[in-house]
């Protein structure tokens, strides 16, 4: 009786579940799905720092990487011959030293499909591929190059090093920039969420043979410590009317106007070394020259801010030996205002602005004899533009 009990009971609860239980399908968002799963990782995440160990294997980070260094050189300006006839014909040769590069570096990144192996490194490779958000393979790689160039008679130093974390889900980034032909310089450190795009077949207005490259897109946070771009320190010289008040500058900065006899005026730096010797060399030599000192002088006095901003981007690319395109582009539409003494929104007067990057590497041959190519990239931060490009045809001759 005990046994037919508890039969009875089994059945009826199977029964019982049996009439709830309804099939109902969830249509569940892909990227949101992506967005929870990141979420979770990062919520469980163990803050810990004490168990914090790092377990670096150091020939698998350093395996093909590439360490170099090169000494370049080459013809500057030719010699040009200056005349005077105030005391009688004097002519004067202006020399300009010859340009040279000193070069050393390190750098692991994976050669896109597109690029050429060269038997050395001499670092004035032109790898616009290297300004790209995402790299050819997952994982880490990095670059650090300093260099020492000498163009046209100006000198300068320049330094290029960024490393970055590639995942299916995510981009680490930190670089720092100092291109003193451009007369940039800053660091950054960049987090981003990645999606990748799964289906291009659907993008209707890629040609289809594009439909079969690997498309992402990404979203994040950036953070750049640079000097306050923006600041005019001759701005608290100007009059009223929009004029410099250059002398009272240079009197300031500790140079004298010498009044001479007969309007005779000299004017000395703050060596006593003569500079000008009338009021025309004073306005057209002497004086931007100061003015050129001084806003030098007042940049360096300032310390560097830092800039919170939002960042989207994406990353394309396709590679066949008879075509390959590669491009990439970044936005910074918002940034957050610290309303500080020299923040850039102070100088654009409390607007927002964009910064924006980008690069396209296209390629194409028509068949074994004739090829075209376009390469280039594209930089704004703060209202600077420094850029690259190249494009041309190539024909071989069978």
């Amino acid at each position: 009786m005990k046994k037919l009990l508890l039969l009875s009971l089994t059945l009826f609860t199977l029964n019982v579940f049996g009439q709830d239980t309804t099939n109902t399908k969830n249509d569940v968002d892909l990227l949101t799905s992506k967005l929870n799963k990141l979420h979770n990782k990062i919520s469980t995440i163990d803050l810990d720092i004490s168990k914090l160990k790092l377990n670096l294997d150091l020939k698998k980070i350093t395996k093909f990487s590439t360490i170099y260094g090169a000494v370049n050189g080459g013809t500057s300006l030719s010699n040009v011959d200056v005349y005077s006839v105030t005391d009688g014909l004097q002519t004067t040769t202006i020399e300009t030293p010859y340009d040279y590069s000193v070069i050393l570096g390190v750098r692991k990144i994976a050669r896109m499909g597109y690029e050429p192996k060269e038997a050395f490194k001499n670092g004035q490779e032109n790898s616009f591929s290297d300004a790209s958000t995402v790299g050819k393979v997952k994982g880490f790689e990095y670059l650090f190059e300093v260099s020492y160039v000498r163009q046209e008679g100006e000198n300068y130093a320049n330094q290029h090093h960024f490393l970055r974390y590639i995942d299916d889900e995510y981009i680490l980034k930190v670089e720092y920039l100092e291109d003193g032909f451009a007369d940039i310089k800053y660091f950054e450190a960049s987090q981003r969420y990645r999606y990748k795009v799964e289906d291009l077949d659907k993008l209707d207005f890629l040609p289809e043979v594009l439909q079969k490259g690997k498309l992402s897109l990404n979203i994040g946070a950036v953070q750049r410590l640079s000097e306050p771009y923006g600041y005019d320190p001759l701005e608290e010289w100007k009059l009223s009317n929009g004029n410099l008040h250059y002398t009272f500058l240079a009197l300031e900065e500790g140079y004298n106007a010498n009044f001479i006899s007969h309007g005779i005026v000299q004017y000395t730096d703050p060596q006593g070394n003569i500079v000008a010797e009338n009021t025309e060399i004073w306005e057209a030599v002497a004086i931007p020259q100061v003015l050129s000192d001084y806003t030098e002088k007042k940049r360096n006095e300032l310390e560097n801010t830092i800039q919170h901003s939002l960042v989207l981007g994406f990353d394309y690319y396709y590679y066949s030996k008879k075509l390959w395109l590669h491009s990439w582009g970044n936005l910074m539409p918002w940034h957050y205002d610290d309303k500080g003494e020299f923040s850039y929104h102070k100088f654009n007067n409390g607007e927002q602005w964009y910064d924006y990057s980008g690069g396209l590497i296209f390629g194409y041959k028509y068949n074994k004899n004739l090829g075209v190519f376009i390469e280039g990239k594209y930089n704004k931060y703060w209202n600077r533009e420094w850029h690259d490009f190249s494009f041309g045809v190539n024909y071989i001759i069978f």
